[in-house]
This record gives C-alpha cells, sequence and structure tokens, in this order.
C-alpha cells in the first residue's frame, strides 16, 4: 500500500513541486494551501507523514502541530521554513516535529527526509503494534501483576492485580505502592522492597492478605528483578496467584499440598498445618522440635505470617552462632560504653521485634546467664540493655526450635527447667524426611520447579530410577540434603528429565540399599498397613515406608501376604 503524505504550503507552486517529486518516487500526495484545509485532511485521511510550512496565513505550522499531537496522531511532522533560526527549530522539535528542512528544497533534500520520516513511522507503528498486544496479554492473565520502579512507585498492573489487591489501576501510577490504602497487610510490598534491596527473586506461599471487610484470601507471591537487555536495572515485578478456592479444596479433603512455604501431604504435615492454623493467632510460646534440616524456620515464619502480628516484623537469631557476651547484646542490645567496643548504643533483637515475633533458633545452645534474662522477658515483658539499668517493655511473641533433647540438657544442668516449660507452652515436633517419604515427590517436583527457574532451564521431572534411589535413601540431612542432592543434579542436568548420571557422586555411598534387608519383626504389619492405605498398589505402598518395589514384592511373598489381605 502506498505511503500517504500531507503537504501544506500557502505556495502553490511549491505544493505542485513537492507533489511531483513525491508522485514519481511512488507516494500518494495530498496537498493543503491554509490551515483550516489542512485540518480536513488530518481530521479524516489516514495520513502517513506531513511536511508542513512555518507561515500559514494568520496561523502557523506550529500551531498545526499543536493540532496534530491534540488528536494523538503518530504521523511523523517535517516544518519547512523559509527563514529558518535556531528559536523556530527547537519549538518545533520540542512540540514533536521529527525534523525541518530550510527553503529552497532540492529533491534529494525532499526525498531524504520523507524516507527517514516514514522509517521511524513504521517503527512507532510496530513499537504500538508490540505494545497493544503485550497490553492484551498483560491483561488477560489470570494471575495479578505489578511492576515498580527503584523507587517503588507503580508502573503498570493488570486486571487481575487490581481484582486481587483493591487497587485502581488508573489512580495507582506513579505511586509509592507502600502508601496506596488497600486495608491489607501489604506482606507483598516487604516482598517488593527485599528484591529491590538485594536485587534478587523472592517467592512466598498461601499468604493471608487479611483484607479489612473482604473475604479470606491466600496468595502465592513472587516478586523478581527487572533487568533490561544491558544489564540495566529498573525495578521489580510481582506476580500474585490467588490460591484460595484450591486451598479452600485441599482443606475440605484434608489433603493440603503445601501451607506457607512448606511441602507435603502427609498425614503428619496435616496436623502440623492445622496446629499452626489453630495457634497462629495467639501471642504464646511455641517450640519446635526436629532434626537439622526438617524445615524448623519455615514453621516459625507460618506461625508468624499466618497470624496477628504477620504486618509487624518477624526477627531471627541463631543462638548457636554467637559467643555469650555478643548473644546477650544482640538480643538485648547495649548502651555506648558498656563493654570494650561498644562505642555506640545499640537496639537489641528483642526492641526491634516489638509487636511482632522472635525466633530463637538452636535455643538448646543458649548460654545458661542469657537463659536466666529470657526467662525474665518472658515472664515480665521487659529486660535491660547490657550496661543500662532502665527497663525496657516489649510485646514479643517468642517462637524457639532446637534439634537438641532439652530433657537430657536439663538432667545434665546445662538448660534450665523453669524455662523450658515456658518455652514449651505449645510444642510443634517436625517429623524427619525419613518418617515421611510419602511426601519425597512433591518436594522433588517443588524443587525442581524452584531451581528450573533459578538457571534458565527446563526441567520437568526424574526419572524412576532417580525417584526410586530418592524414596530409599535414608536421609539423614532431611529436607535440606534433598535440596542439595536436587540443586546439584539440576545444574549439571542438560535434558528435561534427570536421569542418574546428574545425581551427586558420593550420594549413592550414602544412599541406604534396602533390597538385600533380611525380614525384621514387625514387618508383616507395617507392609498390610501401607498396602491398605495405598488401595492395594504395591509401588505406592513400597514408597509409604520407604522402600523399593522390588523389595515389597519379596518381602509379600516371603512373609506369605495374600491378596486377600489387601
Amino acid at each position: 500500500m502506498k505511503k500517504k503524505i500531507l503537504v501544506i504550503d500557502d505556495e502553490e507552486s511549491l505544493r505542485y513541486t513537492f507533489k511531483t517529486f513525491l508522485t514519481d518516487e511512488g507516494y500518494e500526495v495530498a496537498t493543503a494551501g491554509t490551515f483550516d484545509e489542512a485540518l480536513t485532511h488530518i481530521g479524516g485521511d489516514d495520513i502517513d507523514l506531513v511536511f508542513a510550512d512555518i507561515l500559514l496565513g494568520d496561523k502557523t505550522g506550529i500551531d498545526l502541530l499543536r493540532e496534530i499531537r491534540a488528536k494523538n496522531l503518530t504521523c511523523p511532522v517535517v516544518m519547512v521554513t523559509g527563514f529558518p533560526n535556531l528559536e523556530t527549530a527547537a519549538e518545533a522539535l520540542r512540540l514533536g516535529a521529527f525534523d525541518y528542512i530550510a527553503k529552497p528544497v532540492t529533491q534529494n533534500a525532499l526525498l531524504h527526509a520523507a524516507a527517514l520520516a516514514l522509517k521511524h513511522k513504521e517503527l512507532l507503528d510496530e513499537n504500538e503494534r508490540i505494545r497493544t498486544n503485550l497490553e492484551a496479554v498483560f491483561r488477560s492473565v489470570s494471575d495479578g501483576i505489578i511492576t515498580v520502579d527503584p523507587e517503588m512507585r507503580v508502573i503498570e498492573m493488570n486486571n487481575a492485580a487490581e481484582a486481587i489487591c483493591g487497587y485502581s489501576r488508573d489512580s495507582s501510577r506513579n505511586y509509592q505502592i507502600a502508601s496506596l490504602p488497600n486495608g491489607c497487610l501489604k506482606i507483598c510490598v516487604e516482598a517488593l522492597a527485599k528484591t529491590l534491596r538485594n536485587r534478587e527473586r523472592v517467592e512466598l506461599y498461601h499468604i493471608d492478605c487479611q483484607h479489612k471487610g473482604r473475604q479470606r484470601q491466600l496468595i502465592n507471591i513472587t516478586t523478581s528483578p527487572l533487568i533490561g537487555h544491558h544489564n540495566e536495572f529498573s525495578g521489580a515485578v510481582m506476580v500474585l496467584s490467588d490460591e484460595t478456592r484450591i486451598a479452600d479444596l485441599e482443606t475440605d479433603l484434608d489433603e493440603r499440598r503445601q501451607f506457607h512455604s512448606m511441602v507435603g501431604k502427609s498425614e503428619q504435615m496435616q496436623k502440623i498445618y492445622q496446629l499452626i492454623e489453630q495457634i497462629a493467632d495467639y501471642p504464646t510460646t511455641v517450640l519446635i522440635r526436629g532434626e537439622s534440616g526438617t524445615g524448623k524456620e519455615l514453621v516459625a515464619e507460618a506461625l508468624h505470617y499466618r497470624g496477628t502480628r504477620s504486618a509487624k516484623p518477624l526477627i531471627k537469631v541463631n543462638c548457636a552462632s554467637l559467643p555469650e557476651n555478643l548473644l546477650e547484646s544482640e538480643l538485648f542490645g547495649h548502651v555506648k560504653g558498656a563493654f570494650t567496643g561498644a562505642v555506640r548504643d545499640r537496639t537489641g533483637r528483642f526492641e526491634l521485634a516489638d509487636k511482632g515475633s522472635i525466633f530463637l533458633d538452636e535455643i538448646g545452645d543458649m548460654p545458661l546467664s542469657v537463659q536466666v534474662r529470657l526467662l525474665r522477658v518472658l515472664q515480665e515483658k521487659e529486660f535491660e540493655r547490657v550496661g543500662d539499668a532502665r527497663p525496657v517493655q516489649v510485646d514479643v511473641r517468642v517462637i524457639t526450635a532446637t534439634n537438641k533433647n532439652l530433657v537430657e540438657k536439663i538432667e545434665r544442668g546445662e538448660f534450665r527447667e523453669d524455662l523450658y516449660y515456658r518455652l514449651k507452652v505449645v510444642e510443634v515436633v517436625i517429623p524427619a524426611l525419613r518418617q515421611r517419604k510419602e511426601d519425597i515427590p512433591l518436594l522433588v517436583a517443588h524443587f525442581i520447579r524452584r531451581f528450573s527457574k533459578k538457571f534458565s532451564k527446563d526441567i520437568r521431572e526424574v526419572s524412576a530410577e532417580v525417584l526410586d534411589r530418592l524414596m530409599q535413601h535414608n536421609w539423614p540431612g532431611n529436607i535440606r540434603e534433598l535440596e542439595h542432592v536436587l540443586e546439584h543434579a539440576c545444574i549439571l542436568c542438560s535434558d528435561s528429565i534427570i536421569t542418574a548420571k546428574y545425581l551427586p557422586g558420593d550420594f549413592a555411598a550414602y544412599n541406604t540399599v534396602l533390597d538385600d534387608n533380611p525380614v525384621q519383626a514387625g514387618d508383616r504389619e507395617k507392609i498390610i498397613e501401607a498396602l491398605r492405605k495405598a488401595g492395594g498398589n504395591k509401588a505406592k505402598a513400597a514408597r509409604l515406608i520407604g522402600i523399593s518395589r522390588r523389595t515389597m514384592y519379596r518381602k509379600i511373598e516371603d512373609l506369605n501376604i495374600p491378596d486377600t489381605t489387601l
């Protein structure tokens, strides 16, 4: 299709010359001798390019340029002037003119200007087409999407984000997302802030928004940095997935596969999910027990973020990582001059956690002197900074965790008995991974999704052989060990399926081979119970009790378990 060019000049001879030159080049050309005549063409014709004289009777080409911009037309405008000066050129370009040329205009200059301007128009049209398509996709996605700049001002959001968050898309642009009123806990804002601060991906699962005056809403949140082609940082994007309906269905079926950041559908995990929901809103102390790598910190996060304190800080302290003198200062703070090196006042973790929660990991390694001070905080809700006699009042929920046997430490005089009972008002015991092996396939799928995104790979699953090995392994390092094994495999994997060759080299040495295990006392009852739970499916039953299919078939035969018992 021929490109259509409009030539506007009050000199008929110049209009004729322009039309001749441009028509010979293959363009369709319309002409106008006055400002009003030009407006009729602009209002009704699809113009690709405009050549306009600066002087048009009592009007100017600048006036025409303003009209074109007011109508949001994308056609480039080239100004033509017989008296070129810097001020006129600057004004034309400021208002959006593509270029200007001076009279007398040669054929080469005219055609060169036309070619450049029309190429520019093609690029504008292509960008607009891409933008329109992207906006259509952006609006149609069912997940909420919000983009922000490095100062957390909203750049754009889609319709789903409006529905999930209660924001108005048009009135939210260029406002800081933290200042927008929507009556929720704004946990997503904290995730965005972390991504902007560290330029790293943040994932939060099953977050209860707790909107005021709105129905309960559980959201999965993912925030990622926005990085351009030249590695320039331009902000962050947040994706919000409404999981409320799925979570409600899973609750009704008593088979939630994921709760906050915890993964598992086993009976033990279902009980933990229910317990967390029951106690999340209460300020009572909680003691989390479990082996190293079972996910005690995830339970602490769920207790905090599912409760009424979720909008306030969750402060974490590892009691085993600091010596006694530093731990006391870390927890309670100190004043300047309290000890050598105390050159300024320091606010302690308890004070930072006021109105929120504090998670004391490895509580079993806390020195006795600090245990005394912690007991006072729990009983009286106050403490003194190191080197200061003035009491500080705090309202903090205390969540602790340990992989040690605290009863044995009490017997050895290493842990205060009164503190122990004060901490375990509610106790959450996390099973070892070997005690809930039916959750391994879910955990494997979860970690594969995470590492596939992290390493930009298209890994979809593990082979049957690999899954069988993972199900047989005793997992002394629990979920953390499984995570590291799969991270290693995902880094090395160049296929869509992880096979045995991608597993760590020393994994087989730690793998517990159960195929040759002799029959043990109680095996018959365990196998019959597993078969009943699995509906007679021997492979599934084998996974439930952590043995291979071959071992299951052999033991069924050795123990003479008939199919009629299933």
